[in-house]
């Protein structure tokens, strides 16, 4: 890995300018930023054009659509046109669906997203699915993957068990990242930057560890920095 950091910083900001404020002073350092379901309802494609902007910044459009195959497809049709990078589907929608998003959209990384980053196993228990988190995740990601996803969303906990499952040729797409000293918040599944990239992870999902500081731009070049130290990223 050179240049930027495998990091793609989640701008869930209050407002388009703030949004698009704070991609501007991250992207020097990471390669990736993610609009995510709150900011994309408020402003729709507006949203992604703003964040883009000149820097031609690769886009993660976190959607996690959930639906019925047609509807699936049809939503991946409207924002195909966008040109985002990544683009997040439940694998839990199923297999039909999955299909039916990447055959929509050959141009974005379909990306299915296995078991959220904020639920644990009793959790899953009580809505019906069979754990633990680490099975389930690694039961969706083979559907994804044998259904044509190109990616998969999967805390750090279990990312090597999947890349064991889908093999290397797959991105590993990892939210649940903290740095050291930061809060989990609603998050249940963490790990740091650190552990996420030796686990095998390829693109570290970082919020408000990075947004909520007083200067986002030098927290972004913090975490560069420090996974440099790591020998995790070459200079």
């Amino acid at each position: 890995m050179t240049g930027q950091a495998p990091i793609a910083v989640a701008l869930d900001a209050p407002d388009l300018e703030t949004a698009a404020r704070w991609a501007g002073l991250v992207t020097p350092f990471v390669s990736t930023v993610k609009v995510g379901l709150e900011l994309y309802l408020r402003y729709g494609p507006a949203a992604v054009a703003s964040i883009r902007g000149a820097s031609g910044v690769q886009v993660f459009l976190d959607l996690k659509l959930h639906d019925i195959p047609a509807t699936v497809s049809g939503a991946v049709r409207a924002v195909a046109r966008l040109r985002p990078a990544l683009l997040t589907v439940h694998a839990a929608a199923g297999a039909a669906a999955i299909r039916a998003a990447a055959d929509a959209a050959p141009d974005t990384k379909v990306v299915g997203v296995t078991v959220l980053t904020s639920l644990g196993d009793s959790d899953l228990d009580r809505i019906g699915m069979t754990g633990p988190a680490s099975d389930a995740a690694r039961r969706l990601a083979a559907l994804a993957v044998g259904a044509g996803a190109r990616g998969l969303v999967c805390s750090p906990q279990e990312v090597a068990a999947v890349r064991a499952e889908v093999g290397e040729d797959i991105l590993l797409i990892t939210p649940g990242v903290r740095p050291t000293g930061t809060e989990a918040h609603d998050q249940a599944r963490v790990a740091t930057p650190e552990e996420a990239l030796r686990a095998g992870a390829d693109l570290l999902v970082i919020g408000r560890p990075i947004t909520a500081a007083a200067d986002p731009g030098a927290a972004a070049a913090g975490i560069a920095a420090s996974l440099r130290r790591a020998e995790l990223l070459r200079p």
